[in-house]
C-alpha cells in the first residue's frame, strides 16, 4: 500500500494595485497607466489592477470626448506595456456608444489584457450609478445583464470582474463565482458623500464574505473620487486599505487560504438559490 499523493499546493498570485490619478489629458494617462504596469513587473506581479476611466476621467463628466475605441491609444498601449513587461492588467476605459444612439452616450468598460499582451475580454459595467443624485444613464449605455462573465485565469486563481456602482449589488458577484472566480476584482471612481466611504470598505468586505472569495477593490484617487483601495479575504480580512493619494502597492493572494476558507465554511456549497439576470 502506498500513499496517495498529496494534492498540488495552489501557487500565490501576486497582484499589484494601482491606486491612479487620471485627468483629461488622455496621452498623460497613457504614460500614468504604463509606469503601473512597469512597477508590477519591477516587483514581479503576476497581474496589476488599474481603476475605472483609468484612460480619461473628468469629476464633471466622462461622455464621448473622453471614449475612444478598443484599438485606440490607451488599450494599445497597455497591451504593449503588458507584453513587454510579462504581466495581465485590468484597466477601467470608455468606449464609444453606438453610432445611432441620438444622446451620444458612451460605454464603461473594462478590459481584460493577458500577460501576453492578447485582449482576453471586455467588462462593460451592467449596473449605472444612477442614485445619490447622479444619473449615469444620461451618459452610459448599461452593458447587457446576460454577458458571458467576464473571468481570468491568472497563475493559478481565475479573478472576475466587476465595476463600480456593480459593488452594491451582491448578485453581481455571485454570477462571477458561479462562473469559477475565486477573487473578485472591483475597478472604481468611487464619488465621495456622507457615508459613502463607509459604504466602499462594507460591500467590499461583505462580498469577501458572502462569497469566501477575494476581493481586489481599486479606486481612483483625485478630486471626485475617495481613493481607498483595498484588498479582502476571503475570511472578511482587510489585508490592505490605502488612504485617498495616488500611490501603486503589490500584495500576494494565498489560493491555499482561499481553499481552505471554503472547506471551512461551504456556503457557496449550502446555498439554495441561483443568480438569473433580469431581461
Amino acid at each position: 500500500m502506498t500513499d496517495a499523493p498529496a494534492a498540488p499546493v495552489r501557487p500565490a498570485v501576486r497582484v499589484t494595485v494601482a491606486q491612479l490619478q487620471v485627468g483629461t489629458d488622455r496621452a498623460a494617462n497613457v504614460e500614468v497607466a504604463r509606469d503601473a504596469v512597469r512597477e508590477a513587473a519591477r516587483v514581479r506581479a503576476d497581474v496589476v489592477v488599474l481603476p475605472e476611466y483609468a484612460s480619461a476621467f473628468d469629476p464633471r463628466g466622462v461622455g464621448p470626448d473622453l471614449a475612444e475605441p478598443l484599438d485606440g491609444p490607451f488599450v494599445t498601449a497597455v497591451r504593449e506595456e503588458a507584453a513587454r513587461a510579462g504581466v495581465a492588467v485590468l484597466a477601467g476605459t470608455t468606449l464609444p456608444g453606438e453610432e445611432d444612439d441620438a444622446a451620444r452616450r458612451v460605454v464603461n468598460a473594462v478590459v481584460g489584457v493577458g500577460a501576453d499582451g492578447s485582449l482576453v475580454g471586455v467588462y462593460r459595467k451592467v449596473h449605472l450609478y444612477d442614485a445619490f443624485g447622479q444619473r449615469e444613464s444620461d451618459r452610459f449605455v448599461a452593458g447587457p445583464a446576460d454577458a458571458p462573465p467576464l473571468v481570468l485565469d491568472v497563475a493559478g486563481l481565475r479573478l472576475g470582474v466587476m465595476t463600480c456602482y456593480d459593488l452594491r449589488f451582491p448578485e453581481s458577484a455571485r454570477r462571477l463565482v458561479d462562473a469559477g472566480a475565486d477573487v473578485l476584482v472591483v475597478p472604481a471612481a468611487w464619488a465621495p458623500g456622507p457615508l459613502k466611504a463607509m459604504h466602499w470598505r462594507t460591500l467590499a468586505v461583505a462580498r469577501a464574505i458572502e462569497n469566501t472569495a477575494a476581493v481586489v477593490a481599486v479606486g481612483q484617487a483625485g478630486r471626485g473620487v475617495v481613493g481607498r483601495s483595498l484588498v479582502v479575504g476571503p475570511d472578511g480580512v482587510v489585508g490592505l486599505e490605502l488612504d485617498e493619494t495616488p500611490q501603486v502597492r503589490t500584495v500576494d493572494l494565498d489560493a491555499a487560504a482561499l481553499t481552505a476558507v471554503r472547506e471551512r465554511n461551504p456556503s457557496l456549497a449550502n446555498r439554495r438559490y441561483t443568480v438569473v439576470p433580469r431581461p
